[in-house]
């Protein structure tokens, strides 16, 4: 199994939920890290909404499986590293961003503000609001290349997905008009959706199998249902798909 093996822990980062490891890795790269602490279904989802996220054409953060030896975790430190662990863990590459203000969503084209939108619907992410007051959009900007880089998905696939509260705060919901009346767009998004799943099986064969579990001793497996998963995905196919309750 390919993985970037992480050679130094410089600190943890105080931003996000699962305030994730900064580690430098063999490939000289800085990577935001989320291991034990963050939850093995929340591995299991960054992992799966990440590549469907770049099948759907998501411009997200490069990610990577990466390992952390046992060793590595010995090594006299400051931090509390418990929460890192060791084994293979979520590595998501440093960018050089900065976080999207609601006073700059217009610079974001309508085309990708409509692909997000619909895309976080497909994976039921509520994780992504922003208003005038700010919020917790997990979007950036690339000043340099002027475009969005998305971040985050570890909540997707949320059980308790509320359709309502996602149409009034995500980010980019003012293009949700432009998705329900366009049956173009939305025979274009749901073409994007079924291609991005073809991939399904190959992405779920490459989660380690330690994620599967919740004890090192690998005998407490962890609630996730692949298969209500798959079947939720699969809810394009419904002529329902994007009608809001």
């Amino acid at each position: 199994m390919h993985s970037i093996e992480i050679v130094e822990i410089l600190r943890r980062s105080t931003q996000g939920v699962t305030e994730p490891f900064i580690c430098r890795g063999e490939d000289g790269k800085i990577y935001f890290v989320k291991g034990k602490g963050a939850g093995r279904k929340s591995l299991v989802a960054e992992w799966l909404a990440g590549h469907l996220a770049v099948a759907f054409n998501i411009p997200v953060a490069p990610f990577s499986l990466v390992s952390i030896p046992q060793e590595l975790l010995q090594v006299s430190s400051a931090l509390n590293l418990s929460d890192l662990g060791h084994g293979y863990a979520f590595g998501s590459e440093e960018c050089s961003v900065t976080e999207l203000t609601f006073s700059r969503i217009d610079q974001v084209p309508a085309e990708t503000q409509q692909a997000v939108l619909a895309f976080d619907w497909w994976i039921a992410n509520e994780d992504r609001t922003l208003s005038a007051q700010g919020g917790n959009p997990n979007l950036f900007w690339d000043e340099a290349g002027q475009q969005l880089l998305v971040i985050d998905h570890n909540q997707a696939f949320d059980p308790q997905f509320n359709p309502d509260s996602f149409c009034r705060t995500h980010a980019f919901r003012n293009q949700w008009p432009k998705i329900i009346v366009d049956d173009q767009l939305r025979t274009r998004l749901v073409l994007g959706m079924q291609q991005a799943l073809l991939g399904w099986d190959a992405w779920v064969d490459a989660i380690p199998q330690a994620w599967w579990y919740i004890d090192e001793e690998q005998t407490l497996p962890a609630e996730f249902d692949l298969t209500q998963m798959y079947a939720h995905l699969s809810e394009f196919k419904n002529p329902n798909f994007w009608r809001v309750p």
